[in-house]
């Protein structure tokens, strides 16, 4: 692949069997039973080259998550090290509360330029979580400004079992109980309707005879009380977290008319979608949809740093303008990190000159081929892809589609067989993710495939059915 250094030889001074010992002591990691990882080795990345991540011990894996589906690129590009490096040589962070920056500056203009129509002005935060967070107190705020203030505008419509993020408020206008539910006194209430997942449509229907009727309740919904609803939260075509779940066509598009019909603000988290990963720049292109208000992080830096920001319209913005009281009093630390603006530059500068949408396009349809295999198999339910997205939904009976009981864990079963030969996923409970870089060449998706088949094979003659 173009712009790959040499592989760096930057062994750690420490030993692994040490390093693994502070490790089980001193860290505690996200998303992770620390229980059964005291009991593990842990699987230590000391560097990264292209779509490969290297261990302590020298082993060589396929990064088949993009690192938690954030590296585009691959590991080590050259013009994101560059730009960093080259930032570095001037000043690696300044604030942007009441000063300005170069990178943040030029940052914001790109993304204005690559984002939907209509979207003019961004607000940077830290990650995906922040975006929305800043995402939902614009709208809460711009409805208290407007003349005469709509202060009864105060509920968000989500969808079942949604992922925005482990904040208050992203959690707030989640729907991942596993994730969330612990803490649901400390969230606000929120509206929330099925979500349109076609395998288990709560409805019982087949798209398209089905006319897409997942969107009625939504219609329902704002047609009674929209004047107490100040927003819909949305992940644009593929709802991540919940396992790779994909809108039916024209689902995204009647949700816009629907908001726009009632006066409500759609809000689109493409934080796992954005920049690519989709197969169009934002997965709101897909139907041609402008939100109000549009959340991105994860890509935006290449994989690199974190760095996020909340893009939304001319309207929105005016609404803030004017007695000191109109001021949007949010803010972090790092908001507009120099670093992570110029690493996002150089990242919107490689899919100029490496040509990545047209090449992910033509990956997807490849990607697709490759796992409609799996679908054969008896222990797979569903197959669900969109663009370098896919979610394989793991199933104990096929024809009932029951899924299996939470204690044989299938989906960890088949990443640890993964991992044996190479090949580094991880698993949303019983559905087995694929994101690969967008980098990834024929070569190397056919690999991750193969391994991923003969993974999925080895749990069909294991697992009693």
């Amino acid at each position: 692949m173009n712009g790959f250094k040499k592989k760096a030889k930057n062994k750690s001074p420490f030993s692994s069997s040490t390093l693994s010992k502070w490790d089980r002591k001193y860290v505690w990691h996200p998303f992770t039973q620390m229980k059964e990882w005291e009991e593990e080795t842990p699987l230590i990345i000391e560097r990264g080259d292209g779509i490969y991540l290297y261990d302590i011990h020298g082993n060589k894996y396929l990064d088949g998550s993009s690192s938690i589906w954030v590296n585009l690129h691959g590991h080590r590009h050259r013009a994101l090290d560059t730009a960093i490096q080259e930032q570095l040589g001037k000043i690696a962070h300044s604030t942007l509360l009441g000063a300005a920056s170069p990178p943040s500056i030029l940052l914001a203009k790109e993304l204005v330029n690559i984002s939907p129509k209509g979207l003019t002005r961004v607000f940077y935060s830290d990650d995906g979580a922040t975006a929305v967070e800043v995402a939902l107190k614009m709208a809460i705020q711009y409805w208290q400004q407007q003349s005469p203030p709509q202060k009864k505008k105060k509920a968000f419509v989500r969808l079942d079992a949604a992922y925005h993020g482990d904040t208050m408020g992203s959690m707030s206008v989640g729907g991942t109980a596993r994730f969330h539910e612990r803490f649901r006194p400390l969230l606000f209430s929120t509206i929330a309707l099925d979500a349109p997942y076609c395998y288990r449509c709560p409805l019982a229907l087949r798209f398209p005879s089905c006319r897409t009727a997942c969107l009625d309740p939504l219609e329902d919904v704002l047609s009674r009380r929209h004047e107490q609803i100040a927003g819909v939260v949305i992940e644009p075509m593929v709802q991540a977290v919940a396992g790779m779940i994909t809108q039916p066509p024209g689902y995204l598009s009647r949700v816009r008319t629907l908001c726009s019909q009632y006066n409500v603000l759609l809000i689109a988290d493409e934080v796992a979608t954005g920049f690519g990963r989709t197969g169009t720049m934002f997965a709101c292109n897909h139907e041609r949809v402008t939100p109000d208000l549009l959340c991105v992080a994860k890509g935006l830096t290449g994989g690199y740093l974190p760095l996020a920001a909340t893009l939304t319209t001319e309207r929105i913005y005016e609404a803030f303008l004017g007695e000191p009281e109109k001021t949007f009093f949010h803010g972090h630390s790092y908001t507009g990190n120099a670093l992570g603006c110029a690493a996002a530059l150089a990242n919107l500068e490689i899919f100029k000159k490496e040509k990545t949408l047209a090449r992910v396009r033509k990956q997807s349809m490849l990607l697709q081929a490759l796992l409609k295999p799996l679908a054969e198999l008896p222990i797979v339910g569903d197959v669900r892809h969109c663009g370098m997205m896919a979610g394989i939904e793991l199933v104990k009976d096929k024809e009932t589609r029951e899924p299996f009981p939470l204690s044989e864990r299938m989906g960890h079963k088949i990443a640890t067989e993964c991992r044996r030969h190479g090949l580094l996923i991880r698993p949303i409970g019983d559905i087995v993710v694929l994101v690969p870089p967008l980098a990834a060449t024929e070569r190397q998706l056919r690999k991750m495939s193969s391994i991923l088949t003969k993974a999925c094979r080895v749990a069909c003659r294991t697992i009693p059915l």
